[in-house]
């Protein structure tokens, strides 16, 4: 089996990068280390790259129809990977799952009409439907002693009115990485049909389980959530392509199908650029060893931030990621307002991280950590991290001294 280089470090700057050449409009600054945008640092992997250059070795790029292979491969990971049954003609190309929110909110929402989110969750869960008009609902999430959360079904039954007609579910969640357990979705599921809500779920973390966990689609778990949802994913965050819009829809249920993907079609967001479908087929047909060893790469480097903040920093309780390669931070034990924990991060260890405040008030303490990156970026950020804690002379910093073994695990 070929094994794969997660440790060799690629230069970014200079090509555009969002994470990279953005740093000064996010942050104010450009000699940060970024750990930010949910995209990792290593190569794209060379199957997806060979089968891009083999259709660019043709000289004519023009209107392209999708390939005849594009939604079996997709069936068949999804049937493989988690055993969900799509059918073919359940699916349509969407160009990104942001702007699939953004449809699914003006073709199944009114104005005045309502939309839950569940913080502390993906910011654009909240920013694109207040963005069109509509009124946002929080439902929370009810941090458990662990530091894990589980959804509160209380307080959804007392905020859902007749007005909430989505409801936008991150399964696996971000920041958190929860995979959702079958039972949670199903009383999900059975409350949304209950009441007439259409659940938006997006799944592009699925394939991005971690350790023993399993993802479990929302639309599988009973025949009510098929019947009340639609399904976002795409093989973008687990193959590194986001550059590729490469996202699709899934909906079993005939009547929102139709209200949907009629909407979609007649804008012709369905679609697809030429080299969507050329990465998503490669993706999906050839991945699976990559995929493997990335993961593996991921869990290590999980491990190593938790074990450096368990050992010296200790006011920082990083929450074990079931899923994905985002690893949300609590910073609360370092006892600093959020503004002044912003500007630990960025001004004095000189890291680029997500803000938590910017997932919900719930958010507020936290700091979102993106581990797809060679271990020695991972390492040399916690160890900036713990200098400017040093610095201040904040205690907070645990035990004074440089653990060496650190540098080369």
């Amino acid at each position: 089996m070929k094994r794969y280089d997660f440790d060799r470090a690629i230069p970014r700057s200079g090509t555009d990068a969002v994470k990279y050449d953005r740093l000064q409009e996010h942050f104010g600054r450009t000699d940060l280390l970024p750990l930010w945008v949910a995209d990792m640092d290593f190569g794209t992997p060379d199957f997806i790259l060979d089968a891009l250059r083999r259709r660019l070795d043709h000289p004519v790029l023009g209107y392209t129809a999708e390939p005849a292979d594009y939604r079996p491969a997709i069936v068949d990971w999804i049937r493989s990977h988690h055993g969900w049954e799509v059918r073919p003609e359940w699916l349509t190309y969407i160009p990104g799952i942001v702007k699939g929110i953004g449809m699914a909110v003006n073709v199944f929402t009114a104005e005045g009409e309502r939309v839950i989110v569940q913080p502390p969750v993906y910011p654009p869960f909240r920013a694109v439907p207040e963005g069109n008009g509509r009124e946002v609902v929080c439902n929370p999430l009810r941090e458990l002693p662990d530091g894990g959360y589980a959804m509160d079904f209380d307080q959804l039954e007392a905020v859902a009115d007749e007005r909430c007609r989505l409801l936008i579910l991150s399964n696996p969640h971000n920041p958190g990485g929860i995979v959702w357990d079958r039972a949670t979705l199903g009383r999900l599921a059975a409350f949304c049909h209950r009441r007439g809500i259409t659940v938006i779920s997006d799944e592009i973390h699925c394939d991005l389980a971690l350790w023993d966990n399993r993802h479990v689609p929302f639309a599988s778990v009973s025949a009510e959530a098929a019947a009340c949802s639609i399904t976002f994913g795409a093989p973008s965050k687990t193959f590194n392509i986001a550059g590729i819009v490469s996202s699709y829809a899934i909906v079993p249920d005939a009547s929102l199908r139709e209200r949907f993907f009629s909407w979609v079609a007649a804008n012709e967001f369905d679609f697809a650029p030429m080299l969507a479908p050329i990465a998503t087929v490669a993706a999906f047909r050839e991945g699976e060893a990559w995929r493997q060893q990335m993961l593996r790469y991921v869990e290590e480097n999980v491990e190593t931030v938790i074990r450096f903040c368990a050992e010296r920093l200790p006011g920082i309780r990083p929450l074990r990621p079931q899923a994905s390669f985002l690893v949300w931070l609590d910073c609360r034990g370092l006892g600093l307002p959020h503004d002044e924990l912003v500007g630990l991060f960025v001004d004095e260890a000189h890291l680029a991280l997500n803000d938590g405040a910017l997932f919900g008030r719930e958010g507020e303490g936290f700091m979102r950590l993106n581990v797809g990156a060679p271990r020695s970026v991972v390492v040399r950020a916690l160890e900036q991290l713990y200098d400017a804690l040093r610095r201040r002379g904040d205690r907070t910093a645990g035990r004074s001294g440089r653990m060496h073994s650190f540098q080369t695990e």
